[in-house]
């Protein structure tokens, strides 16, 4: 099992890993890029306006974040 934060841009980083901890792949936005990298048993947390229903059509360098 994997934890996966998608959409973290500030304090909602900080306040997911008190919850969940600290994740193992942050996404810069739900896109076809993070949806290809989740498994059946993963944790999924967004956070701000990313939903699950809404894929953004373009695909982000999630390595450029940092």
């Amino acid at each position: 099992m994997s934890v996966h934060f998608v959409g973290m841009r500030g304090d909602e980083y900080f306040r997911a890993q008190r919850v969940f901890g600290v994740p193992d792949f942050i996404h810069n936005s739900w896109d076809k890029r993070a949806m290809a990298e989740i498994f059946d048993d993963d944790v999924v947390v967004f956070a701000n306006r990313e939903r699950e229903d809404r894929v953004n059509e373009y695909t982000y360098d999630d390595s450029a974040r940092f």
